[in-house]
């Protein structure tokens, strides 16, 4: 009770304010060019009509979606290992790429699909693995060295 005492009125304690605008975390750290692909048909399309490339860790599947943002989706099978497993390499591909999103061309929809190798590997050989793949796609705007520079 002594919780709900220091709240502002009209306020919880146990939840945040409503979002008015205010620069939150979660609001600032989303991406910014890119929304999720979802939709089972939306991935059978990018399959049988994007391109394909891979290497050890990944494979990535690229097609134009006509729009000003990209789409993006994330495949692991369940060769690769348990669901803790598999949804952590998944939160990996997601962080590397929203942290590295301003380097892609937009309106594209790219499907990364993990191999079965990705799972020993750690953080920076996964972002290495995520960006050649897509250098060799040839869908990064400007390179991260350029960038650095």
């Amino acid at each position: 009770m002594a919780a709900m005492n220091n709240a502002t009125e009209g306020q919880s304690a146990t939840r945040p304010p409503f979002f008015d605008g205010a620069d939150y975390a979660f609001w600032k750290n989303r991406m910014e060019y890119s929304e999720s692909l979802k939709k089972n048909r939306d991935f059978k399309t990018v399959y049988s009509n994007g391109k394909s490339r891979a290497n050890k860790y990944l494979v990535m599947y690229v097609m134009k979606n006509g729009t000003e943002k990209n789409r993006i989706g994330i495949s692991v099978s369940k060769k690769v290992g348990n669901s803790v497993v598999r949804h952590h390499l998944t939160r990996l591909i997601r962080e590397i790429y929203r942290l590295n999103e301003h380097y892609f061309k937009k309106g594209l929809d790219i499907i990364f699909i993990v191999r079965v190798n990705a799972k020993s590997i750690d953080y920076h050989t996964l972002e290495k693995a995520l960006i050649h793949v897509a250098g060799i796609h040839r869908v990064l705007e400007k390179s991260r060295n350029e960038q650095n520079e």
